[in-house]
């Protein structure tokens, strides 16, 4: 295992923990905002959503770097990919999930933009940041993660 691949890896593993608790701060931010009728804020509500936004997207930059970087990568060429369920999930299920996860938090971030009621504002970033934030939990490949 190269020097390169254990600094990617290690990166992405630490950060995945900042970007989990801002989704999660994100979310409930939102939810808050959305179920007590607040005013959609630049200062804070703003912020915290673009964070999590920014922090997701590195965090998938980290993870497009690291799953070509993987000793596992060589697998497909010797197939057994789908057959190997540890293998299906990091090199399958875990990148494919989260490029969706993101892909809807992106969403959701570009259409808060677009309304001009707070409580609709909050409504995108609630709705799409958790449907993201549900898919990356339920694909994170904990055994390794947690190890």
């Amino acid at each position: 295992m190269s020097s390169a691949y254990s600094v990617v890896n290690t990166l992405h593993s630490y950060w995945a923990y900042f970007t989990l608790i801002i989704l999660v701060i994100a979310v409930l931010n939102a939810l808050t905002g959305y179920f007590k009728n607040k005013d959609f804020t630049m200062a804070k509500d703003l912020r915290v959503s673009l964070f999590a936004l920014i922090f997701t997207h590195i965090q998938l930059l980290l993870g497009l770097v690291l799953y070509f970087m993987t000793p596992r990568f060589d697998a497909w060429q010797t197939g057994g990919v789908m057959g190997d369920s540890l293998l299906r999930l990091i090199l399958v299920e875990h990148p494919v999930t989260n490029l969706i996860a993101v892909a809807l938090i992106t969403i959701g971030w570009s259409k808060h933009k677009k309304e001009v009621s707070s409580k609709r504002k909050f409504g995108k970033i609630a709705l799409f940041y958790g449907i993201g934030l549900v898919l990356i939990l339920l694909r994170i490949p904990y055994d390794i993660w947690l190890a």
